[in-house]
């Protein structure tokens, strides 16, 4: 899915990414944790990875035990997980998604930018969707 790089496209994440993992039969707990980490990883996507007239994508891969989430941007700006204060609003994200998934990771993308990825293990044992 490929999304403008604005910050209303986060909401537009958030219902794609739920409505995807509803139509393969997700269970609520599994949809809530996979769209929590969707949503941050794409405000990051518009905060950090913003270049202009390139929009940012989100790619979902389920198997029957994890859903890959990936999303990717323009920017080459590698991500950087940092411990913020209790003052402050923002900088727990990458925390929050580190402490929902099994996996975090980022790589490079050709033939610009990033793709930042977190891999979330399922609570049920529901059949794979065939895509």
């Amino acid at each position: 899915m490929r999304f403008s790089s604005i910050a209303a496209s986060v909401a537009l994440v958030r219902h794609q990414v739920e409505k995807t993992l509803s139509e393969w039969d997700y269970i609520l707990d599994d949809i809530d944790r996979v769209v929590l980490v969707s949503s941050e990883l794409a405000t990051n996507a518009v905060q950090h990875g913003h270049v202009p007239g390139h929009p940012f994508q989100v790619t979902l891969t389920s198997t029957h035990d994890a859903c890959l989430i990936e999303v990717s941007d323009a920017s080459p700006r590698t991500p950087v997980a940092r411990r913020a204060t209790t003052e402050e609003e923002h900088g727990r994200g990458l925390l929050l998604v580190s402490a929902l998934a099994a996996r975090v990771g980022h790589h490079t993308r050709k033939p610009t930018g990033k793709t930042v990825w977190a891999h979330i293990p399922r609570t049920s044992n529901a059949p794979a969707p065939t895509p």
